[in-house]
């Protein structure tokens, strides 16, 4: 084993399934995973031949110069060593059936390795996939998730491949493309050589795309060039400042990309920077100083000025919060959903203004967008926000939930229009406005949805208080709940057609007469006079807060 490798260990830890889906094809492949693909890898070690076959629990080890049956010992000692997984390269395709037996027997996962893979590639990037990986609290990051998941959430905002590298044209990160015709030349050297390939980055100079890139912020598009292996492909850089950090690059596949592809990568170049700059610590030395004072100044619990120092942002210019929320229903895979989500609403933030920070408070996720102009109209911001939901539904099949917090005049301000957007999204949740694909609005300032939000608020006071509701309405539900009846649910669809009995009757899918009886019959059992508009008034409340109303 490495001394220096385990010297210089990750000190993150991520699922084998994570793993896979940010190095994946064209570095590895998936041969047997005996004990699932949630297992945890926590480290990277390289075993080299002349070493002993040992290994360390939740390990990648990278069995070096063994292959075939030369794997064996290193298989049988991870399985033995509780290590995660190991990945070997394979000299022929039947080779694989052995090695799955043996590492199936051992109970260890199996990695195959592309043969022109370099194996301090695979190190690397395995390292950084690591060491980068979401930390599951929350207040961290503008995009939880490492420079993977964003090339991913890149690759589906535009449609196309998506490679990050640094200003060296080494590959730091990569999407995942499931058909490999897709992929050209120069995309597929540049990820196996973990750098562009010189003849292929001569002819890039030759043409001035380095020139270009270098000299402005613009996405800058690359024509296709079948005789030299190239398909069409657009490159943006990536800036802290005036300098240049690296080059997001995004090639066309069979379709073409989509129509917002250059104000995606725009917003991803700023997300990217933030990472870049991170690796380098040139923000702080604590990496989660910033997430840390962003989680504090919307809670309300610290000041504005050490963000305001820590970023240069001008305390006294106005500022919004972007709120965000999903039904955790939806998804299958949480952990990975919240960062596709927040890597989403980080691109989509950062293109239209390049200021915005985001991060995951709870279950939700807010964009603080500070230093906005002084004629910022609400319905600008909404209109983010609604493209933001929009993408989302699109690309990631969820329903987005979206509130517009008040613009308030400073950052001191910030968690006044935190508190609103957590206002509406309340709402929307409760009284169910704004949800699902169909729904008309799913992104909402305090102004559309006001009455909402003040009813969401009267009931959760009726919740809270027992003692102030009216107790002939409560035992009319208790009733129907031993009787499986619906005189309540009649009385609230009475009540909100404005006691229209034929638009009540048409909702609830019966006859006018029926519904008739029912009203009756509640006043009988109750004691309540439905004709006195203080009595309608509670009953409408109450029973939308002890029986929702049907939909």
């Amino acid at each position: 084993m490495d001394p220096d490798a385990a010297a210089s260990q990750p000190t993150g830890s991520i699922s084998l399934r994570q793993l896979l889906m940010s190095l994946g094809e064209p570095l590895v492949e998936l041969q047997t995973a005996p004990a699932g693909l949630d297992v945890q890898i926590s480290s990277v070690a390289l075993l080299d031949p002349e070493d002993p076959p040992v290994a360390r629990p939740g390990e990648l080890v990278l069995a070096i110069g063994a292959r075939g049956r030369a794997a064996f010992p290193a298989l049988r000692a991870g399985g033995r060593d509780g290590a995660a997984a190991v990945a070997v390269k394979l000299d022929a395709p039947g080779q694989a059936a052995a090695l799955s037996a043996t590492a199936a027997e051992a109970g260890v996962a199996l990695l195959s390795v592309r043969s022109e893979a370099r194996w301090e590639q695979v190190d690397a990037l395995a390292r950084a996939a690591i060491d980068n990986a979401p930390p599951g609290h929350p207040g961290e990051g503008p995009a939880e998730g490492d420079l993977f998941s964003l090339a991913q959430t890149t690759a589906v905002l535009t449609g196309g491949i998506v490679s990050i590298e640094d200003t060296a044209n080494r590959v730091l990160a990569y999407s995942r493309s499931t058909d490999s015709d897709e992929v050209d030349d120069l995309r597929r050297l540049s990820i196996l050589g973990w750098q562009g390939p010189e003849a292929y980055l001569a002819t890039l100079r030759k043409w001035g795309v380095f020139q270009r890139l270098h000299a402005s912020d613009e996405v800058v598009g690359i024509d296709s060039h079948p005789e030299l292996g190239i398909r069409r492909r657009l490159a943006v850089a990536i800036r802290s400042g005036n300098r240049q950090l690296g080059t997001i690059w995004v090639q066309e596949s069979s379709s073409p990309l989509t129509e917002r592809s250059e104000q995606a990568m725009l917003g991803a170049a700023r997300v990217a920077a933030l990472h870049l700059v991170r690796r380098r610590r040139e923000l702080s030395p604590d990496v989660t100083l910033t997430w840390t004072l962003l989680a504090g100044l919307l809670e309300g619990s610290a000041s504005p000025q050490p963000l305001a120092d820590h970023l240069g942002l001008d305390t006294a210019r106005p500022a919004a919060v972007l709120g965000f929320s999903y039904e955790a229903a939806e998804v299958t895979t949480p952990e990975l959903t919240r960062t596709e989500i927040t890597n989403l609403i980080s691109v989509h933030t950062a293109a239209h203004h390049r200021s915005a920070l985001v991060t995951r408070v709870d279950a939700r996720i807010y964009a603080l967008l500070p230093q906005l102009p002084p004629s910022i109209d609400l319905a600008i911001l909404r209109g983010w926000g609604q493209e933001i939901a929009d993408a989302a539904h699109r690309h990631l099949g969820l329903s987005l939930r979206g509130s517009v917090g008040c613009v308030v005049p400073g950052l001191a301000e910030v968690p006044e229009s935190r508190r609103e957007a957590d206002r509406i999204l309340d709402a929307m949740a409760s009284v169910g406005v704004g949800f699902g694909a169909g729904a008309a609005t799913t992104v909402a300032g305090l102004a559309d949805v006001q009455a909402e939000v003040l009813v969401s608020e009267l009931l959760t006071l009726l919740s809270a208080h027992p003692e102030i509701r009216d107790s002939r309405l409560t035992a009319l539900v208790e009733h129907d709940s031993g009787n499986q009846g619906q005189l309540a649910e009649s009385v609230l669809a009475y009540l909100d057609a404005f006691g229209d009995v034929r638009a009540a009757a048409a909702r609830l899918h019966v006859h006018p007469n029926t519904l008739r009886y029912r009203i009756r019959r509640t006043e009988e059992l109750t004691g309540l006079d439905l004709t006195r508009p203080e009595q309608r008034l509670l009953a409408m409340l109450q029973l939308r807060l002890e029986r929702p109303p049907a939909t």
